[in-house]
């Protein structure tokens, strides 16, 4: 899939820093992925960012966590819309 990869190397790289001043850099990584894949692919490569970022999610703590709560609930959002 068109750009899944880097898109999910920066999101697990912003949830790790969790700064929530990153929060419109994943909203925007995801954005790309979508502008990027073929229609095909956008609800199977959304899943699979959204499981990466509740797999951190478990293991993280603090700010961490909350990153990665504010990135699976965008991407449940950008599910919504498929």
């Amino acid at each position: 899939m068109p750009g899944l990869a880097e898109c999910q190397s920066l999101l697990r790289l912003l949830i790790a820093r969790g700064d929530p001043k990153a929060i419109p850099l994943a909203r925007g990584a995801i954005d790309e992925f979508l502008n990027t894949a073929p229609a095909s692919v956008r609800g199977r490569g959304l899943r699979v960012l959204q499981r990466d970022a509740l797999d951190q999610h478990d293991a993280a703590v603090g700010v961490q966590r909350s990153f990665a709560e504010t990135v699976d609930a965008y991407i449940e959002r950008k599910l919504a819309e498929e």
